[in-house]
């Protein structure tokens, strides 16, 4: 993935909540899956209490009204769709939710 330096604190938290709710297309977050998601939250360098929120939507997805990929700043969706295919692909199995999600991201972000 390119480098995440480039975002700002806002835009960070804004990856973790749009990857977290894509991880869940197939509504569960597995064990492959959450380890990535945690360490990539590490990696942002995410404040405890921002890593908190991230660790309540590996129990339930962010609100789906406040996950909108037109926020994403455009510099900055090809990284998001890198993280989420990377997030999906954590466990090595990419099954038909999560090939429609990702196909449907595809559109809107390119």
């Amino acid at each position: 993935m390119k480098s995440l330096a480039g975002l700002t604190h806002r835009e960070r938290l804004q990856l973790m909540k749009f990857v977290t709710a894509a991880v869940w297309a197939d509504l569960e977050v597995n064990p492959s899956e959450k380890t990535y998601l945690l360490d990539l939250a590490l990696r942002l360098g995410l404040p405890p209490e921002e890593m908190d929120q991230v660790e309540e939507w590996l129990e339930k997805p962010p609100p789906i009204e406040e996950v909108d990929p037109f926020q994403i700043p455009p510099a900055h969706r090809k990284l998001f769709l890198e993280a989420v295919e990377e997030a999906m692909r954590a466990d090595h199995v990419v099954d038909a939710p999560e090939k429609d999600s990702l196909r449907l991201l595809r559109q809107l972000l390119e």
